[in-house]
């Protein structure tokens, strides 16, 4: 299973963040499954943000909830992040990630499944 994040590497402060994760070698709709972003910059270590699941049910971070959204294009194999109203807090390195647990992470830094190589996207103006 390969995962392949793209997206912009800057957005401005107040604007929408928008990542795309592309799935190759398995269907983001397998049972059991579930696809997440999770970010990591030195302030917090590995974040995980939120995920969708195999029948499309999201699953959010509560300190993230009010300003996440994750999608899915079942056609084309892939899974969208939208963050809302970003600041220079939310400059990170985004991974896309395939596990089988909701949270692909344990003991705080290591990962779970598969991830992506990693986009990193900065806030500024």
């Amino acid at each position: 299973v390969q995962l392949q994040e793209s997206g912009p590497g800057l957005v401005k402060p107040s604007q929408t963040l928008s990542l795309t994760c592309t799935v190759s070698g398995d269907s983001i709709t397998t049972a059991n499954t579930y696809f997440s972003w999770v970010r990591q910059s030195p302030e917090k270590g590995l974040e995980w943000m939120g995920a969708i699941d195999d029948s499309g049910s999201t699953h959010y971070s509560p300190p993230l909830r009010s300003r996440t959204s994750i999608s899915r294009d079942t056609v084309n194999n892939q899974f969208t992040l939208q963050l809302d109203s970003v600041t220079p807090e939310d400059t990170a390195l985004y991974f896309c990630a395939r596990a089988p647990t909701i949270i692909p992470i344990t003991g705080g830094t290591i990962r779970l499944g598969s991830w992506g190589q990693g986009i990193q996207v900065t806030v500024s103006s």
